[in-house]
């Protein structure tokens, strides 16, 4: 099951990868380049889409024990799939923009140089987010192999207690044992 997740994910990560470019790209297109790129982009992050749903089926297919690890991987790749769509409107609504300016006859060199400066803050902040959310994905994953850990040395405890409880019990009816049958020899 696991390596089925796994080969999902490498597919959604290639697939986000070619998605990021292509966004980046939209802006500087003009016309129909532009309008092609914006359909194969809708086209790819649908497929995103599709990716992240048998992820999701072959989660639930996963024994209990491992599925909180993959659940807090699929958070993750939502959350990465909601920032993707963020970016592409966004892009969008600059393309949109471009075509008003033109269609206007607007300049807006100024206000376009303070949104390229916006949009590159804004990925910088995305880019920081996505590692906090990556470095606290890696604690509760971390949190919870510790406590699984946790559990198992506790059960493991109390076995060897159990068994050095029948160890003396054992110990204690042979003593008995060994003076009966030295009585008995007595006799």
């Amino acid at each position: 099951m696991s390596s089925d997740f796994e080969s999902y994910e490498q597919d959604f990560a290639v697939l986000t990868a070619e998605i990021t470019g292509r966004i980046g790209k939209v802006p500087k297109l003009v016309g129909d380049e532009k309008k092609q790129m914006v359909a194969n982009v809708e086209k790819q992050l649908e497929e995103a889409r599709e990716l992240l749903e048998q992820m999701e089926l072959e989660v639930r297919e996963i024994p209990l024990q491992s599925r909180g690890m993959y659940s807090s991987r699929m958070r993750s790749y939502k959350q990465e799939m909601g920032k993707l769509e963020a970016d592409f409107k966004r892009s969008r609504i600059a393309y949109s923009d471009e075509v008003r300016n033109e269609l206007l006859g607007d300049d807006g060199n100024s206000s376009e140089n303070q949104r390229a400066h916006l949009l590159d803050n804004t990925e910088r902040l995305e880019r920081s987010s996505r590692r906090l959310e990556a470095g606290y994905q890696i604690a509760v994953e971390t949190e919870q192999i510790g406590q699984e850990m946790l559990e198992n040395l506790s059960h493991d405890r109390e076995k060897i207690q159990r068994a050095r409880e029948r160890l003396r019990e054992t110990d204690a009816n042979l003593g008995k044992s060994s003076r009966i049958l030295t009585g008995m020899l007595r006799r």
